[in-house]
């Protein structure tokens, strides 16, 4: 059984102080914005995903305890273990790591712990559940920028499955929101739907076009040509 105290030490091992002072900056953390409060080790992301590999048997006791720290090491490692559990768990055990989750939703709060932890977790808990993704909804119409991203990134996963539905009905919620993080998640669930039914996306935009910030169009457009680029643009 790994230690928390051993997997601490490991990303201590490990740590870069340019690296994390780097990293200060580019996660934004300072006064008033989103990453407020993060402070960092400097462990790259590989090195944080084999540590998370060699403890993946830590407790969801003690990957809880690390997603209630400031260092934002430890609540992408204790994420990527989730992730790990997940995928190995049966169906039982998969809906406590997904209440486990929820739960402490409001701890992953960065756009990185999101984006590497929703669509494993909340996405693939809610793929054949479609009868409890009112959930999703719930989150998109919190004040929590963090649970919002969430419910946007878990349908990465439907999308991936031709179940896009809910995508853009989610999008359609947040369409109004005024974060650039929004913006730019929904932007990219948009561009992913297309990818897999262009007609879904056009007429989702034909509709909404007017509603949405530059950012969120320039996202999920991206992989139009440019004729294509153009009409929305100035559309």
């Amino acid at each position: 059984m790994s230690n928390l105290a051993e997997l601490k030490k490991d990303l201590e091992s490990l740590s870069d102080p340019y690296r994390a002072k780097m990293s200060l900056r580019f996660f934004k953390t300072g006064k008033g914005e989103y990453g407020e409060g993060d402070t960092f080790l400097g462990v790259s992301t590989p090195q944080q995903r084999l540590i998370a590999k060699k403890h993946q048997e830590l407790t969801l006791a003690d990957i809880e305890k690390l997603l209630h720290t400031d260092i934002h090491e430890y609540r992408f490692t204790a994420l990527v273990i989730l992730n790990l559990k997940f995928a190995k768990a049966d169906e039982s055990d998969r809906k406590i790591i997904f209440d486990l989750y929820i739960k402490n939703a409001k701890k992953i709060n960065n756009w990185d712990l999101v984006d590497c932890s929703a669509p494993n977790i909340v996405g693939a808990y809610l793929l054949s559940k479609k009868i409890e993704r009112d959930l999703l909804y719930r989150l998109a119409k919190s004040d929590n920028l963090w649970e919002k991203r969430i419910a946007m990134l878990a349908n990465f996963t439907f999308i991936r499955h031709n179940q896009y539905d809910d995508a853009l009905q989610i999008a359609e919620i947040l369409l109004p929101d005024k974060h650039d993080l929004i913006h730019k998640a929904v932007g990219w669930m948009l561009r992913e739907v297309g990818n897999r039914s262009r007609a879904a996306e056009e007429l989702f935009l034909d509709k909404h076009i007017s509603e949405m910030s530059r950012t969120t169009l320039r996202y999920a457009i991206e992989k139009f040509d440019k004729v294509k680029r153009e009409y929305y643009l100035h559309k």
